[in-house]
């Protein structure tokens, strides 16, 4: 398998699974992932389950959860027909190889590496239809302890409290599976530079690798939950 790819083509392969390594470890992780978007995300969860604590009536709370399994599902739905793409490529190795050589970019691989990096591609998405798919089972589970929380007059007892802690536990874990299927999707586009070539590949790694960490740490988004504002007078 490896006479299959060039040494530079090894290079950018490490690059691209260390840049994906390295982003999870350092998101999730380190200290300075505790200041991610992500990171005050799971805080917000934690708030929203003591709010609903406090809360006779809970039908928000449901209609919400009803919308993080939607999102999911859909993702995990796209994975599956993301694999089914990757798959037909590896199919018709042959016809895709003949139309990519007469596009402007002039794309030339031999047969078995192209169908290697379509397996890679395959890998990927499986791998990010695995995470949105424990991450549904996850959300599937909150409902469940979201049903299962005390009446809003024993919200300061302790069973109230360790029902807080273990629904907020289990809503940041089926958060942090969604999130790492996403990020499988975002750098599954990073992959795709690698059927034009290995310097390509580095170069859409290494983009999709900024524009992961700005959203993380420098978006408007992030912004909007870390800027302290001043209540009007």
């Amino acid at each position: 398998m490896l006479q299959l790819f060039t040494p530079l083509d090894l290079i950018a392969l490490a690059c691209f699974v260390a840049a994906w390594t390295g982003y999870a470890i350092m998101v999730e992780w380190t200290p300075h992932g505790e200041s991610s978007l992500n990171a005050r995300m799971d805080d917000y969860r934690e708030v929203w389950i003591r709010r609903a604590l406090a809360r006779d009536m809970r039908m928000v709370d449901t209609q919400i959860m009803a919308s993080l399994q939607n999102g999911t599902a859909f993702f995990a739905s796209t994975s599956l027909i993301a694999i089914g793409g990757a798959l037909t490529i590896l199919r018709s190795t042959d016809e895709v190889l003949s139309v990519a050589a007469t596009l402007p970019l002039g794309i030339q691989a031999a047969r078995g590496l192209w169908e290697a990096k379509s397996i890679g591609l395959v890998v990927v998405f499986a791998y990010a239809f695995f995470k949105f798919s424990w991450s549904y089972r996850l959300f599937a589970y909150v409902a469940i302890m979201l049903g299962a929380l005390p009446l809003a007059e024993h919200k300061d007892t302790p069973e109230a409290e360790a029902h807080v802690l273990r629904t907020a536990r289990l809503l940041d874990s089926a958060g942090r599976h969604f999130n790492r299927g996403q990020r499988a999707f975002f750098f599954a586009l990073g992959y795709l530079g690698w059927f034009v070539g290995p310097i390509v590949f580095m170069l859409t790694t290494a983009l999709v690798l900024v524009t992961m960490w700005r959203r993380q740490f420098v978006s408007d988004a992030f912004s909007a939950v870390t800027t302290e504002i001043e209540p009007p007078p």
